[in-house]
């Protein structure tokens, strides 16, 4: 109410980009759980339907049902998968693709009520151009991997779910082993080594988190390529969302 009355219009929404498994999708849910606002998921790929004129009409529906439960979270959860056959629309789909998209942008331009959009995306380079300029969203986040001290955080947060006692655990030794690692990735070594455990008969401990870290191959060395160009893409073009900064006090991303 005192941001409308001091002039400032609903905020649009953010798109967070990033490696999979990085808690992007998390985000979302934080959010909802933050501000004390309802949250709906939007599936881009399920817009589409085979009936000429339906695609526009089922993103008609979800747009209304947004709006009238407004305050409300519109998560869109990877929406490089509804939106990447934009450009080519006209020869793959009879331009069906292009209108979707061409009614979500403008939506997003001109919407005045208080749905904010949070759009998660793993692949920047199947976005159109057009739904990363200045005014679709207020801003571009970069989620990059976890860096030591977000690696023990993650650790920690872990391990207590299973009802364990992290400061029982080298986390020091699972933090420098996990260099690369996804947020995902240390969820599932923590439960890889449950079921090892479990199996041999025997409470979890250090020794089963390090061969399960020692059994995982991450997305970092898998994708690393693609990572490589993610962090270039957004070196100039997003803000990173960890806190962690440069030494000269700036948000740089390295590439």
């Amino acid at each position: 109410k005192e941001a409308r009355e001091y002039g400032l219009p609903n905020p649009k929404g953010v798109l967070i980009l990033g490696i999979p498994g990085t808690g992007k999708s998390l985000t979302a849910k934080v959010a909802s759980s933050i501000l004390g606002r309802p949250i709906l998921r939007l599936d881009a790929g399920r817009l589409f339907a085979g009936i000429v004129g339906e695609s526009e009409a089922n993103l008609r529906r979800a747009v209304r049902t947004a709006e009238a439960i407004a305050p409300c979270i519109l998560w869109i959860d990877e929406i490089e998968k509804g939106m990447s056959g934009a450009r080519s629309s006209g020869a793959s789909d009879g331009g069906t693709s292009a209108r979707v998209f061409g009614s979500f942008l403008s939506w997003m331009q001109e919407k005045t009520s208080p749905v904010f959009v949070i759009a998660t995306a793993n692949d920047i380079g199947q976005l159109p151009p057009e739904l990363l300029r200045k005014g679709r969203f207020d801003e571009l986040f970069f989620v990059d991997l976890p860096d030591d001290n977000e690696r023990a955080a993650i650790w920690r947060i872990h391990i207590n779910r299973r009802g364990r006692e992290a400061d029982t655990f080298d986390i020091h030794a699972f933090v420098q082993l996990s260099e690369g690692f996804t947020g995902s990735e240390i969820q599932q070594a923590v439960t890889d080594a449950m079921f090892d455990c479990f199996d041999e008969g025997k409470e979890l401990d250090t020794g089963s988190i390090v061969r399960a870290i020692d059994g995982t191959v991450p997305l970092s060395i898998t994708m690393a390529e693609q990572i490589k160009s993610l962090r270039q893409w957004a070196g100039n073009r997003a803000r990173r969302a960890s806190p962690r900064s440069s030494s000269d006090g700036s948000r740089r991303i390295a590439a």
